[in-house]
Formats: C-alpha cells, structure tokens, sequence
C-alpha cells in the first residue's frame, strides 16, 4: 500500500476483536508516531502504549465515573456529551474494548503540544491501517486531563506532571479481521485556491 493510499483508505475502526496484535507492529506504529514533525524539532509527545488488560479497565472505570459525574451544557461537544451520557447509563467502556490504547501526552503550557500530538497520532493512525491494523482517535483521557482520578493513576506508568494529555488512540484488529476502509463522503474540509 502506497503512502497515499494508506491515508486516503484510513477509517476509524471501533469495533475490534481481543487479539492482541504483534509487539512488532505496534512498535512500527510507535515509531510512525516519533517520527511526525513537531514546532522546532521540539520531539516533546511523549508516547504511552497500554496494552495491559487490566490497566486498561481501571481507567475505563475511572473515565465512568469522572464522566458520570459531569453535566452536559447546550454547547457541549457532541462526543464529549455521549460520553457523559453513555456514562450515567454505566458499562462505558470509552476506549471500546481495544487490545492497545496509545496515549499521548506533551509539556503543559507548550503552545504546538496539541499539534505536535496530533501529528504523531495521524501518523500512527496511517502506520496502522498500511499494517492492516484497525485504529480511532479516542479523545476522553484529553477531555478528562485534569481529573485527579486518571492524573495520578496515569502517573504511575509514566506520566509526568508538567505533561498534559492531548489525545489517543486504539488499536488493533478489526473485528472482521480487517480495518474499517470503506470510503466516506467528504462533504466538508472546504478548499479555496489563491491563484
């Protein structure tokens, strides 16, 4: 699969099955993400890649609670209001069952931390789908970054805390073996040419 290719057929893929993939393409993901450009060469996103199951459901139970907690206003985010919601009805699993969660994180009050983060993740997500591995950005650990609950037990496999979370993603095969590459529309992302 050529480079274009790879990210014109890229989709998230949220419905994956429990194997585990090989450590190997999971490191060949990683490294797509450490190789993305970063403001200044700054190569500041910190990488952390869960794959341990019960990690993984204790923060699924913390993200539960700190969303159930929350209120929706009129001008919440639509992602951010279902996860709330999905919250208060209990069983939210907001990273859905995946194998890999891959979190990034970047120094507080670094002005390309979300860039940056957003470039290495792109990558990983476009690394993903050439390995033939299923990935969707999951943004509720960055929606939940000052949440005590998930600082401190994020803490203890790696993060810092002069970090800040700015995203994820999972990882893994697509339920059907394959990852999700049906074309989508695009009826947004305008262009304008300045000829």
């Amino acid at each position: 699969m050529d480079a274009l290719q790879a990210i014109q057929t890229r989709r998230s893929t949220r419905r994956m099955s429990s194997e585990m993939p090989a450590r190997e393409l999971i490191e060949q993901v990683v490294e797509a993400g450490r190789t993305a450009p970063s403001g200044g060469n700054n190569q500041t996103t910190h990488v952390i890649v869960i794959t341990n199951k019960k990690v993984l459901e204790d923060l699924a139970v913390l993200a539960e609670k700190a969303f159930a907690a929350m209120e929706p206003g009129p001008d919440t985010y639509k992602s951010l209001r279902n996860s709330i919601m999905a919250s208060k009805k209990g069983g939210y699993v907001f990273y859905y069952n995946a194998p890999v969660l891959i979190v990034t994180a970047n120094r507080k009050g670094y002005g390309n931390a979300m860039a940056d983060s957003a470039c290495a993740l792109e990558n990983m997500m476009i690394a993903a789908n050439a390995l033939d591995l299923g990935s969707c950005w999951i943004n509720q650990l960055h929606w939940l970054d000052e949440d005590s609950g998930i600082r401190e037990y994020l803490k203890a496999y790696g993060l810092s805390d002069d970090e800040t979370i700015t995203g994820g993603l999972i990882l893994g095969y697509g339920i059907d073996g394959m990852p999700v590459r049906t074309p989508l529309p695009r009826t947004g992302n305008p262009v304008t040419w300045v000829e």
